[in-house]
């Protein structure tokens, strides 16, 4: 391999610093390994086939499909301020990690607030106060419909919506996203009218974004979609490519894989654009999720930069040296904002005329340059995801080479990708403590 980056769709992958560690004839001799689990699949064949759904995805979304979601967005831009999307993990982060990275809302359309992300009351109690007289509508995603965090924050707004609109009103404005023919959800949108969507049986929640659980929100808050799908194709068809270097997923996933096993068993992903934290989040889960089995896996954290830096840059650059980091960068977010000068008689006390009239865009990214050649003097092997602009396009682009990813990285090691075994377990001992009988 002579060539240490690659570029599909508005992101550019560049693995170059990380040849000290997994010198390039090392990595290619990975390729055969790579290609046998992404044909798995393709194929069908993996552990876990039956949540394969969504490696296809982007190109099987129906013109009827997109049709329905853009008229429920519609209906909710018309008559509601705020609209509340109530799940959690993959039920909200994939939306959640899109909106914040394209700045929110469009103007003119509703806000969008989420719910039942977690058990604390606090939380709960201010999405419940934002709501009280407000003009709102309920988006509640779940399979089963008795997940205790979103069941009880759905729970409490549908009680409100029905004090504020009545058991009829409030019924037109609840939209379910949820199972096929099963479940309590499913139950309780048939008996009470809901609208629904459905998400598919063979996709599950941290892969499910390109679904309706990502999809309906995003259209609500004036977002794209069909060119967010779009982005997801172009990057599905570039991912099916053999050629190790020219497979931004399977080059990911394979110098991952390969710093994991000389022993940088922690991958940090770190960011210089506070939007993208979100990202990082529903990074976290997928990887997390997905490979952390059987005793194996790579740990997933985050860091947002320079804010970071002034707290955990210590330990990532003189730390204990188990990090890889990979880089999450934007080069161009709000160009137009620039250090003013300061001429005034005793001025630049503050010493910083040698940066008027410069972008925080270039100060930004020369804080990035600067931070991964001094980590990776530091002994970090670093990757970067180099982006110019985010755009729908872009965003879908990267998650699906990021799903890609880790379904290819997940059978490198030896796991299924598709499960989450180890959830159950805190879930049985939090019900048996509340006394939960059945």
């Amino acid at each position: 391999m002579t060539r240490h980056s690659t570029e599909i769709g508005g992101i550019r992958l560049d693995v170059s610093a990380t040849e000290k560690y997994l010198p390039a004839a090392e990595l290619q001799a990975m390729a055969p390994a790579v290609n046998a689990a992404a044909a798995e699949l393709e194929k069908g064949t993996c552990p876990g086939s039956e949540y394969l759904g969504w490696l296809d995805l982007p190109d099987r979304i129906t013109e009827e499909e997109f049709q329905a979601i853009e008229t429920s967005a519609a209906r909710a831009q018309k008559d509601s301020s705020l609209y509340v999307v109530i799940g959690i993990g993959g039920s909200y982060l994939g939306a959640r990690a899109i909106l914040d990275a394209l700045g929110g809302s469009v103007e003119g359309c509703p806000e969008i607030i989420f719910a039942g992300t977690g058990l604390c009351s606090a939380s709960l109690d201010r999405v419940l106060k934002k709501c009280k007289g407000q003009d709102f509508r309920i988006c509640i995603i779940s399979k089963s419909g008795t997940t205790l965090e979103p069941a009880v924050a759905f729970r409490a707004l549908r009680t409100m919506l029905a004090e504020q609109f009545g058991q009829e009103g409030a019924a037109q404005r609840i939209t379910a996203v949820t199972d096929t023919n099963r479940g309590a959800l499913r139950q309780l949108a048939t008996d009470e009218g809901y609208e629904t969507f459905i998400i598919p049986d063979n996709v599950g929640g941290r892969f499910s974004v390109l679904t309706p659980v990502g999809l309906v929100p995003l259209a609500v808050a004036g977002i794209d979609v069909r060119a967010l799908v779009a982005g997801a194709s172009q990057m599905r068809k570039a991912c099916l490519n053999e050629n190790l270097e020219s497979n931004p997923a399977h080059l990911y996933a394979a110098v991952r894989h390969g710093l994991y096993t000389r022993g940088f068993t922690t991958e940090v992903m770190s960011t210089f654009h506070s939007d993208l934290q979100t990202v990082q989040e529903w990074w976290k889960q997928l990887f997390g999720e997905s490979e952390g089995k059987g005793g194996e896996g790579i740990f997933p954290a985050s860091t947002v930069f320079t804010t970071d830096l002034h707290s955990l840059g210590q330990y990532v650059q003189d730390g204990k040296r188990n990090l890889q980091e990979t880089f999450l960068c934007v080069r161009h977010a709000v160009s137009e904002l620039t250090v003013p000068g300061d001429e005034s008689e005793g001025g630049n006390l503050d010493g910083l005329n040698y940066l008027a009239g410069r972008t925080l865009d270039e100060i930004n990214w020369k804080a990035y340059e600067g931070t991964k050649n001094a980590h990776i003097s530091g002994g970090v092997p670093c990757t970067s995801l180099e982006i110019e602009r985010i755009t729908p396009q872009v965003i879908g682009g990267l998650l699906f080479m990021f799903e890609k990813a880790v379904g290819v990285s997940g059978r490198l090691l030896g796991v299924n990708p598709f499960d989450q075994p180890g959830v159950e377990t805190y879930k049985k001992e939090m019900f048996r403590l509340l006394g939960k009988t059945q």
